[in-house]
This record gives structure tokens, sequence and C-alpha cells, in this order.
């Protein structure tokens, strides 16, 4: 899930991330989810189902995780590392009080991702590091219907982390083609978005084409 590089080489680009919405019925969304996913770039696709027992969350891993990784976008689970290494995820994205962050990095192993919450904290996000995460998400940086937004972040905390760090950083929180910008320019490698996409007037596609164009004239 590394950062696209940019057209003519020269610095990684950001690149979409995207999240399901908080319900959905796995064979319907299926085809959505296709259709996002050929429209345009997108690097990886979170399944974000807080309210379904194991059993459902199983099938909608079952029945979504192939139309990911047969396009080689990353697939992850959240809050559950052990549930993406059983299932066959690509990796696990895991809110500040969703286990234990390390026994998640021993769990994944060497060949799967781990991805951290971190609000809009550096402290967070310098110890996501030091344990092993592949990333570290900020956020959020707008208002969101899909989640009560405790943290509100910066972009200011995105440039110093691309300044002083390596690792990867997320944007999440209420991202849209008309106000995504600032994220891009600020260094964000990933923009995590849900509502822009999924509830996009004209669909999943034209969801991520829009953003997709709007990161490209960031």
């Amino acid at each position: 899930m590394a950062p696209a590089p940019e057209a003519g080489g020269g610095e990684p680009g950001c690149r979409l991330y995207l999240i399901t919405p908080p319900a959905l019925e796995p064979a319907r969304f299926a085809d959505d989810l296709a259709r996002a996913l050929d429209a345009g770039d997108v690097a990886a696709v979170q399944l974000r189902l807080k309210d379904v027992g194991e059993d459902a969350l199983r099938r909608a891993i079952d029945v979504l995780r192939p139309v990911a990784q047969s396009r080689d976008v990353a697939f992850l689970l959240n809050d559950r590392a052990d549930l993406a290494v059983q299932q066959g995820c690509d990796g696990a994205h895991l809110g500040q009080t969703d286990g234990d962050h390390a026994q998640a990095r021993k769990l994944l192993g060497p060949e799967r991702m781990l991805g951290i919450t971190c609000h809009a904290s550096r402290h967070l996000a310098m110890e996501a590091g030091e344990l092993g995460a592949d990333y570290v998400a900020f956020g959020a940086f707008f208002p969101t219907a899909t989640k009560q937004a405790e943290h509100r972040a910066e972009p200011e905390i995105l440039e110093w982390w691309t300044e002083m760090f390596e690792l990867p950083s997320v944007a999440i929180g209420g991202i849209t083609a008309e106000n995504c910008a600032p994220l891009v320019r600020a260094g964000a490698d990933f923009l995590a978005v849900v509502g822009a996409v999924w509830n996009h007037p004209d669909g999943p596609a034209a969801g991520v084409r829009a953003l997709n164009a709007a990161i490209a004239a960031a």
C-alpha cells in the first residue's frame, strides 16, 4: 500500500483509501465496490462493520475481500487483527481502544499491515511507529456523519509527520473532493474516505473519479 509515484518521478503522490459504509449487505455492496475500484486508483479498502456478529463479519469478508484483492487493492479489517489473519485479509486497522496493539503486530506478522488511529496526537503517532505500525491515521480533519468525532486535527500535523518520519500517514474525517487539497499539500500519503464515495449523487465510481481528480489538481 505504498504511495503512488508522481507522473515523471519525483515525490510520492497521495492515494485513496476507501472505508466501507457502517452498514451494508455484502452481495449487493460487492457490485458497488467493484465499480468504485474499477473507476480509478485506490490503494486500500477497509471493512468497518461495528454492529454485526462475528459470523456476519466473516461472511462479509469472504464476499468483499476477493473483489479488492483481485484488483491488487489491499483489503484491511477494522478492529480484529486475529480475524484478519484467519480470513486472509492484508492487514488490520486498530483504534486506540481496539485491543493490544503490540499483540496485534505479532499476530499480523511481517506479511500483513497494521494501521493505527492516532487522532491529533504526535505522541500516539510516535508510539505507533515504535511498535511497528505500517501507517498512522490522523483525524478527524472535517466534520463527519460516519462517527462521532471527538478529536479534530489540522493539516499542520501531516506536515510535521512528513518532515520527521518516513512512515506513511492517512488523513481521515469528512474528506471530500472539495476540501481535500490542503491535506494533499500537507503531505498525506492516503485520504480515507467514506461518504464522498458511497454517497456520491452519481454513484461510487463518480466519487472515486472526483477524488482522484482533486488529488491530482492539488
